[in-house]
């Protein structure tokens, strides 16, 4: 069943167009009204990367949004799902996802729920899998760290989309080929091979440092450290799933506090295999 392209709440009647650029300075005002940090810049990267809804009254007013981006043909990541609390309550969260599902079609479907929408994805069908750690903060210093990471190159962009793809589960080349151009870079790098990598970019408040991917925790700190350096004073986010261990603790140590928790959940099939590379944080909760 194809989802409605209208919705009838009480007095509202709600119209869903297709997501575009045009759209973003009204998306931009939804995000901020629920708290949401993302710039207009933020937006623009998941329009470019995904395609979606955005739900508007009889007057033009945009009160919802919700994001799906085609990973591989068997593999689906949601997010950007937003609306009002109200419109929320009456049933406007539901009738968006059902447009992004219908996107998604039978492929595996992966997102992070806040505590506000979990219950609306269990009763869709989606299940829990795991929990991400948001720390932000302004940072006050640095822990001590190895001096292991390099700066990133040119020439390391092979190596990069090798080892998100190990870490991720799936190759998605075209996500991170759409950050590299915006984001600072470091590498480890070992008898030739580049083994770990993180990317810093702008990103809501401040700067995100994501994906971060590495073999272990010390190599995971010491690809950190330079960009928790070089944002010394300023605001930094980092969305990690590590539960605790040595990465939190230098997280923590940075001045990033552990500020949210969500849950990382799947419909339609489990999470693809990932590995030997850890995906240590995101490049943020709608790309994972």
């Amino acid at each position: 069943m194809r989802a409605s392209p209208t919705l009838q709440l009480n007095s509202y009647q709600l119209t869903a167009k297709p997501i575009t650029r045009d759209a973003v300075p009204l998306l931009h005002e939804l995000s901020i009204g629920v708290g949401w940090p993302h710039r207009p810049q933020d937006w623009e990267v998941v329009i470019d990367l995904g395609t979606g809804v955005v739900a508007s009254d009889e007057i033009g007013r945009v009160v919802g949004s919700a994001m799906c981006t085609i990973l591989l043909d068997e593999l689906a990541a949601l997010g950007m799902v937003i609306t009002t609390p109200k419109l929320q309550e009456l049933g406007a969260g539901r009738w968006m996802m059902e447009h992004v599902l219908e996107t998604a079609g039978d492929r595996v479907k992966v997102l992070n729920a806040t505590r506000a929408a979990y219950r609306l994805y269990i009763a869709l069908g989606f299940m829990p899998r795991g929990y991400v750690y948001q720390h932000n903060g302004y940072v006050t210093g640095c822990p001590e760290a190895p001096a292991l990471a390099r700066e990133m190159r040119d020439e390391d962009r092979a190596a990069i989309h090798a080892l998100d793809a190990q870490a991720f589960g799936a190759a998605r080349e075209a996500v991170i080929d759409r950050i590299l151009p915006m984001s600072k870079g470091t590498v480890i790098e070992r008898d030739g091979e580049v083994v770990g990598f993180a990317l810093c970019r702008q990103f809501g408040r401040g700067h995100v440092v994501g994906p971060i991917v590495a073999m272990n925790d010390t190599d995971a700190v010491a690809l950190t450290a330079p960009h928790v350096r070089a944002h010394q004073g300023d605001f930094l986010r980092i969305d990690t799933r590590e539960p605790g261990g040595t990465f939190r603790e230098f997280l923590l140590g940075s001045g990033l506090s552990h500020y949210d928790t969500v849950t990382r959940m799947t419909r339609d099939g489990d999470l693809p295999e990932t590995g030997p590379a850890v995906t240590y944080a995101l490049i943020n909760q709608a790309l994972g």
